[in-house]
């Protein structure tokens, strides 16, 4: 199977995540400064959900640089992966709307870890389909940032109902990690 289909899907489902999450910020009826003031959550979290959304467009697009092939499995996967994804419009318009409560805290949490377990069950399937020795693997084998990840976003989850601001401190820090685009499989590249 050709992998571009798959490409370019993803692409316009990111591109559409995005625009949901825009369209969820409506402007203030005045036109002052002051009038901005209660949209501030808002925004925080429009621009956390769209780091997160550009990180994993731009890991998905280093990640299918070195794909050859696809099959029915890495299809699904990347379905799986688009469906966590397209949830995080939700969960950012419920700690924007809800000032960073507890519960939408530890849900937007949850929504970024299955979007996080996600895009290495689709790793995984596309290094199963292209074998052990695949540009893939040989990036990713360590795969230190994504186990940091994971345990910042199990931490996250229940710290939410200690103190929202610390679920958000590891939710930015996840961001952070990642917002340098990850160079492990342009390495690999380079290495042929």
């Amino acid at each position: 199977m050709n992998k571009n289909r798959l490409e370019a899907f993803s692409d316009g489902v990111l591109a559409i995540i995005i625009t949901i999450m825009i369209l969820e910020i409506k402007a203030p009826e005045e036109s002052s400064f002051e009038s901005l003031k209660p949209l501030i959550p808002a925004l925080l979290s429009y621009v956390l959900s769209f780091a997160y959304i550009g990180i994993y467009w731009n890991n998905h697009h280093h990640m299918f640089q070195v794909v050859k092939k696809i099959n029915g499995s890495i299809l699904w996967s990347n379905m799986f992966l688009l469906f966590w994804l397209s949830l995080i419009p939700f969960g950012t318009s419920w700690i924007g709307e809800h000032h960073f409560a507890a519960v939408p805290m530890s849900i937007y949490g949850f929504i970024l870890f299955m979007a996080a377990i996600s895009y290495t069950i689709l790793q995984n399937k596309i290094i199963k389909l292209e074998g052990p020795d695949s540009i893939l693997q040989k990036a990713v084998e360590k795969d230190i940032k994504g186990k940091i990840s994971a345990t910042c976003y199990i931490l996250a989850i229940p710290l939410a109902f200690v103190s929202p601001w610390i679920s958000g401190l590891l939710y930015i820090t996840v961001a952070l990690l990642w917002i340098i685009p990850d160079a492990r499989i342009e390495k690999q590249i380079n290495k042929i």
